[in-house]
């Protein structure tokens, strides 16, 4: 048999050198140094030796910045820090802490429940994220928290008892030159606007049953009822 094997389809992109760099130093106790740039020919063999120009000392260094600009501009305030935000760490992780007023939000929740989707009270709520987890807790009111502030655990589906988020598929992608006002609203976003699906480790972060109570204030447009929120074990100075 003359079967012919395409094997090109098993190969990745192809690249070819086009530039190299060498570094010489000298072998006398001063210990000079000089870079020489070197143009690559059709086989790969170093060609055009040449001194590094200064043009092309400061396209090399443009390059090797793109990254380290973006991490500076991570989490920088478009303006003025809204009156919400509480904490910032403008770290290479970064986190940041807020806190939302109650307010009415949509929701979204897996079939099995029997909890129809809709707009719903929500608490106050106190957020704290970095780029790859978030932890919520809730509020009984609306006052800006303080380090002393108690802190309730968030009365929704998908979230643990030290108030970690379970993002179950949803693709958490926050860039390293996000914003802090773009920051805050993808966290929200990411949260709200999946399902919710599951008591976490069979937590059950209200006085009651979880289920009825959002069934009723999808039903009934009611204010969150405070009175049935739990205390957790931990105050804002805990997440500092």
């Amino acid at each position: 048999m003359n079967n012919v094997l395409d094997i090109n389809k098993y190969f990745g992109v192809l690249y070819q050198p086009k530039s190299a760099l060498v570094f010489y130093e000298s072998t006398d106790k001063n210990e000079t140094s000089y870079v020489e740039h070197f143009d690559m020919g059709k086989d790969g063999s170093p060609i055009n030796a040449h001194p590094l120009t200064v043009n092309e000392a400061k396209a090399l260094a443009k390059s090797l910045n793109i990254d380290e600009e973006k991490d500076k501009a991570f989490l920088k305030p478009k303006g003025i820090l809204s009156a919400n935000i509480l904490h910032i760490n403008p770290s290479a992780n970064g986190s940041v802490i807020w806190y939302t007023l109650s307010q009415q939000r949509q929701m979204y929740f897996v079939k099995y429940l029997e909890i129809p989707n809709g707009f719903a009270n929500v608490p106050a709520m106190l957020w704290f994220a970095d780029k790859e987890q978030l932890t919520v807790f809730a509020l009984n009111s609306d006052k800006r928290p303080t380090e002393k502030t108690q802190l309730y655990y968030a009365p929704f589906f998908n979230v643990y008892d030290d108030g970690n988020v379970c993002m179950g598929t949803v693709d958490v992608n926050i860039q390293n030159s996000s914003s802090v006002e773009d920051f805050i609203e993808q966290w929200e976003n990411y949260f709200f606007n999946s399902y919710f699906s599951h008591l976490v480790g069979g937590h059950n972060p209200i006085e009651g049953n979880v289920v009825s109570l959002w069934r009723e204030l999808l039903k009934t447009n009611e204010l969150f009822p405070t009175k049935v929120l739990k205390k957790s074990s931990k105050t804002l100075k805990n997440l500092l």
